[in-house]
């Protein structure tokens, strides 16, 4: 075969530019340098900006201890709105299962998303520097009648990716069996501290 050789074609069709290119980057990231074949993600964890990293890194950390497949991308509803679109119309397609979501402020981006997708949103109201995150809170959690958001608590990404996880356990009988392990875990850190709390004093506990 002589180098260079065109040897055939891909045609990809889609009804914007910017899917077409979400799934020609998705169709190139299917095989890695050493050809073996990409972890598709189960979960997609957006986010309106990087200065909303440091809340949304919780969810990621949580995914990362059970395992979970997953990808964080910054997707903001209104400085890249056709991004946006792209990846919430793509993510099914994609191999993604639920999708989470922080915003602040306004923090249209996880109710936008919902209602693009089919896919299971996860909203995360992330502090912002005025009304101490009920601006953002209240945005994301009153979502009209049809376009569910399941809204944890501000900042607490935390809770966000183990609400992923418990979702996609249903399913998954290794996922339950680690979040009861982790269950038990928690359970066990609470008794210790009590059991020390008790034995030591309050004064003690406080100033070891």
């Amino acid at each position: 075969m002589r180098k260079q050789r065109k040897m055939g074609h891909i045609t990809i069709v889609g009804p914007s530019m910017g899917i077409v290119e979400t799934e020609l980057k998705s169709m190139l990231n299917e095989e890695i340098s050493d050809g073996q074949t990409a972890v598709i993600p189960r979960v997609g964890i957006i986010m309106g900006s990087d200065s909303d990293l440091p809340v949304m890194k919780d969810a990621a950390k949580i995914l990362n201890m059970f395992g979970m497949s997953h990808e964080v991308r910054i997707v903001s509803a209104h400085r890249t709105p056709e991004t946006m679109f792209s990846y919430a119309l793509s993510a099914r397609e994609r191999g993604i299962q639920i999708i989470i979501a922080g915003a602040g402020g306004a923090a249209h981006l996880p109710g936008m998303v919902a209602a693009l997708t089919p896919l299971p949103v996860i909203g995360v109201p992330v502090r912002a520097s005025s009304l101490d995150g009920l601006d953002s809170l209240l945005s994301i959690v009153q979502m009209p009648r049809g376009v569910p958001v399941a809204t944890v608590a501000i900042n607490n990404a935390t809770n966000a990716g183990l609400l992923a996880v418990r979702m996609l356990g249903v399913g998954d009988a290794d996922l339950q069996a680690r979040m009861s392990q982790y269950l038990e875990d928690t359970k066990n850190d609470v008794l210790v501290k009590a059991e020390k709390l008790e034995k030591d004093g309050w004064e003690t506990y406080l100033n070891p």
